[in-house]
């Protein structure tokens, strides 16, 4: 530490220990480490019993990332940001809740007022036709079985490489690559029910093979929804075969007329069984909401539309309505940004290095692919429905517990209370008559962890209800959170490209022998 006896300069302003750590965010021992690694200086006043820093020496550390403790057991590191703030079970975007975003806008136009600050009521993403042509060709080639996670990978990096023009970090090139970026990422995704050609094994001649029914991981595709009608009954739900019956907004045979194809779709994808259906939903959800949000009602069937019905049918081949699109443009917009999340800090320290922004979210990808990140949604739905088919939570939370598992979809570490965003989710689903065996399930997991500890809802769960009600895939959840995330993404490499480049490197605490040690 390099503490100095020396008088003070009246026109000098100093701050106490207490005074430096607010401004830095840190705890005092962290200031102290600061002055310890020669990023602070520090000195003693005349008759004073502790140490002094200059204001403007703090304020300058603090600019640079100082916000942050030191690597180490149990230590955190803190970045400041003006994306995300987490408070008293509230989450809030540049100082808006979030459950009031998702209430009244899309989630385009959140991601658009994320990056610029400005609100644009009907703003639309289109796919550029290279960049979409590319991924969809990457996409096509890998084995039928991949996941939808890998298949988001490899298009990013297909992307990435049909733009020469995506070194150019300037905030006007970025906000470009944003806007083409997300709906690329959706429109290589294989519709659920289209078909695509694949080899016969050992005669290189194509066939073709239903793309999405080999997506789900756990074996139950289309007939999920079966074995949660006939658990919903056994748990006493209000309407057992809601998902069979009418709703408005659906086509009960799924026939229609399909949208124009964009350019380097397969002629395959042009028409699959509940796309034109989910068009339909698309233009009712439009106009239904137009009289409740005020948002403008797109053209039906447009693939420069809204990116929630592009994306319902990349998961589930199942008709879309209204009330179930409006829960996942909510979702959509729910998820956008949750803080420093691990993909999120991945996020940033490859924008620190000044990575270019489809490197930006490969590398949250990454970090969302993760067994401890990503999956959770998965887990909870493979959940909700072990407790449709068995017709009880108390015996699957059983299992769960005596197998030394967590019940998933349950508590978060940043909320004591419920998961505000789940709660959002749970009122729109209240709206959705095929989703209450499903809603039903979830409450009777809750209740039943209820009686040994108190936990609440997290938005996996209320996500789980949502795939799990429309015969979606169990890892659907997570292809929802990975699109949604890649605006916020973007929102924090835009930020952190204004900060001093390479500050992502924290110092390493050596561990290992003491040299020097012999040659091997």
């Amino acid at each position: 530490m390099t503490d100095h006896d020396v008088a003070q300069d009246p026109d000098e302003r100093r701050l106490s220990t207490r005074e430096a750590a607010d401004r830095l965010g840190v705890k005092p021992e962290t200031v102290y480490a600061y002055v310890s690694r020669g990023q602070l200086t520090s000195r003693r006043e005349p008759g004073g019993r502790g140490s002094t820093f200059d204001a403007k020496e703090v304020d300058a550390l603090a600019r640079r990332g100082g916000r942050r403790e030191p690597s180490g057991a149990g230590s955190e590191l803190a970045v400041r940001t003006g994306i995300t703030l987490i408070d008293r079970d509230h989450c809030y975007l540049r100082g808006v809740d979030t459950s009031e975003l998702a209430a009244h806008h899309s989630y385009e136009e959140v991601a658009e007022w994320l990056w610029t600050g400005e609100m644009r009521r009907g703003v639309r993403f289109t796919a550029p036709h290279d960049a979409l042509a590319a991924a969809r060709r990457a996409v096509d080639a890998l084995p039928a079985h991949t996941g939808p996670m890998d298949r988001l990978q490899v298009a990013v990096i297909a992307a990435a490489a049909a733009d020469p023009l995506r070194f150019d970090l300037s905030e006007r090139a970025v906000l470009d690559t944003a806007r083409s970026l997300i709906p690329t990422l959706v429109e290589a995704l294989p519709r659920r029910g289209a078909t695509r050609p694949v080899e016969r094994a050992g005669e290189g001649r194509p066939v073709e093979r239903a793309a999405g029914a080999e997506q789900a991981g756990d074996g139950r595709g289309l007939g999920e929804r079966g074995v949660g009608e006939r658990g919903a009954a056994r748990l006493g739900a209000d309407e057992p075969a809601a998902a069979e019956q009418g709703t408005p907004g659906r086509s009960a045979s799924g026939q229609g007329t399909a949208g124009q194809a964009v350019a380097g779709q397969a002629p395959a994808e042009q028409a699959v069984p509940g796309q034109a259906a989910a068009e339909q939903g698309t233009a009712g959800w439009s106009s239904a909401e137009s009289g409740a949000t005020g948002k403008p009602a797109p053209a039906p069937g447009a693939d420069d539309g809204p990116l929630a019905p592009r994306l319902w049918s990349r998961l589930t081949s199942e008709p879309a309505d209204p009330p179930s699109l409006r829960v996942l443009d909510a979702a959509l917009v729910l998820l956008i940004d949750h803080d420093l999340a691990a993909s999120t800090l991945a996020v940033r320290v490859a924008a620190s290095a000044r990575a270019h922004p489809y490197a930006i979210v490969s590398a949250g990808f990454g970090a969302l692919d993760g067994a401890l990140h990503g999956a959770a949604s998965g887990l909870a739905h493979r959940m909700l429905l072990e407790v449709l088919d068995r017709g009880s939570a108390a015996a699957v939370v059983a299992d769960h517990l005596r197998a030394g598992r967590l019940v998933p979809g349950l508590g978060h570490p940043l909320y004591p209370g419920e998961d505000p965003r789940a709660r959002a989710l749970f009122a729109l689903l209240e709206d959705v008559p095929r989703a209450r065996p499903a809603l039903q399930a979830a409450r009777e997991v809750i209740a039943t962890t209820a009686r040994h500890k108190e936990l609440h809802a997290n938005v996996d769960l209320a996500l789980a209800v949502l795939t799990v009600a429309t015969g979606m895939p169990a890892e659907a959840g997570e292809t929802v959170f990975a699109v949604a995330r890649t605006a916020g993404w973007i929102a924090h490499a835009l930020e952190e490209y204004d900060e001093a480049p390479l500050r992502m490197r924290p110092s390493g605490q050596y561990s290992g022998p003491r040299p020097p040690q012999p040659l091997p």
